[in-house]
């Protein structure tokens, strides 16, 4: 690994990617396997004026033994000091944001029961819901990076030695965040602002619906919610401070009408939920609900996600992302959503951002499923685009626009 370009990344995540303010406290959720990566933020955190810096170590190894051996029971509670934990930090003087470092082993639970993961993930993703709405409704900046292990680079990399995965694994992810030209930074403003070009294209089209079509069969209708706004490459938090999610980001995206989704539409990419693979699903929507699915790998899995509770068949964003997107030309499968979903165009089951529609971060629950907002649990990225994949809008004046043509923007 260059050491140079491991001290860019990480000042390029906590500088620009969160963009710590002054006075705030960051919060970085890091595996064990990457302390050193947590510790260069940490560093570069400071030196952004950061008050305090709080690393909550996680070691998914040792959540493999809980969920085999533990008690659902026990693995499903959430005591109220690990909630308070940050919303103390929330409502603290200078308040907080969020880094969170993913690094996982895409099939970390391979073999287990489940129906038991699913259960304790909502049930914990129940019990902090009041903290996830900081993030859902960006009230603090919040990005989301990841880096490196051994059993995540051998996923990528099948077949290499241990050290050379890894060494490949960390060139591709410099590569596609770019920061293997030396300067992050102005890549990424020269990247925020093509995005954002055609962010406010699409915003000016007012569309009613967007339809999906490809050669494997998708034939997607996606109506959009009322008041609806796309949004992409950067957020702005309740405080004014400008960060990017997820880097690498390559996507445009919007909330779907919740009741206004018809069609069928083909996974083109492996799906990552709970530590297991789905591979080849195909979904088929009515009114906005699933009413039928099918999976070549882990349909069994695919039916306990839209299970998981009645907004889950449903989706709650429908996301832009060009086929000439560096992670897409890498021509690798990266098997971490972060990385696949800014590879393709996706849909994801579950909730919808309430940034998504004018007005959505002060709206109740109710207010927003009203807009036709999806309200859920989960929130599950699946890759959808293709290369051959047209998309065409219908505005409000009922002119049909082109805006995707053989998986490229058409509009600008």
């Amino acid at each position: 690994m260059n050491q140079e370009l491991l001290n860019k990344y990480a000042a390029f995540t906590v500088q620009v990617g969160v963009n710590v303010q002054k006075g705030q406290t960051l919060i970085i959720r890091c595996p064990v396997e990457g302390a050193y990566f947590g510790r260069a933020c940490m560093e570069a955190a400071y030196k952004a004026g950061a008050r305090d810096v709080v690393i909550r170590w996680e070691d998914e190894k040792a959540a493999r033994i809980r969920m085999e051996l533990g008690e659902e029971e026990a693995l499903s509670e959430t005591k109220p000091y690990e909630l308070r934990s940050y919303l103390d930090y929330a409502e603290s003087e200078g308040g907080c944001c969020l880094l969170a470092i993913h690094a996982s082993d895409p099939e970390i639970f391979k073999g287990l029961d489940t129906a038991k993961i699913n259960r304790v993930s909502l049930a914990k993703q129940e019990a902090m819901k009041s903290w996830r709405e900081y993030t859902m409704k960006d009230r603090v900046q919040w990005c989301v990076v990841a880096i490196p292990t051994p059993a995540w680079a051998a996923s990528v990399f099948p077949g290499l030695a241990e050290d050379e995965a890894q060494e490949k694994l960390w060139s591709a992810i410099f590569d596609v965040c770019r920061v293997t030209g030396g300067d992050p930074v102005s890549a990424w403003k020269e990247h925020v602002a093509k995005t954002s070009a055609c962010r406010d294209k699409l915003n000016e089209l007012q569309l009613e619906s967007i339809r999906m079509t490809s050669a494997n069969g998708t034939d997607l209708t996606v109506g959009l919610a009322e008041g609806h706004t796309w949004e992409g490459a950067c957020s702005k938090a309740e405080n004014g401070a400008v960060f990017i999610a997820n880097v690498p980001t390559e996507e445009v995206f919007t909330a779907p009408h919740r009741e206004r989704v018809n069609g069928v539409v083909k996974g083109t990419k492996p799906y990552v939920y709970n530590g297991q693979l789905i591979e080849g699903f195909s979904v088929t929507f009515k009114d906005g609900v699933v009413v039928d699915y099918s999976a070549e790998k882990n349909a069994e899995l695919l039916g306990q996600l839209l299970d998981s509770d009645e907004g889950a068949r449903r989706i709650g964003e429908i996301a832009l992302v060009p086929a000439s997107s560096p992670i897409n030309r890498s021509g690798l499968l990266f098997y971490n959503t972060l990385f696949d979903e800014n590879a393709a165009c996706h849909i994801a089951f579950g909730a919808g951002y309430p940034t998504t529609v004018k007005g959505g971060a002060a709206m109740t629950t109710e207010e927003l499923l009203a807009c036709g907002v999806n309200d859920s649990a989960i929130h599950e990225d699946v890759m959808v685009g293709a290369e051959d994949m047209t998309i065409t809008g219908l505005t409000k004046t009922g002119e049909t626009v082109t805006i995707f043509e053989n998986g490229e923007w058409a509009i600008g």
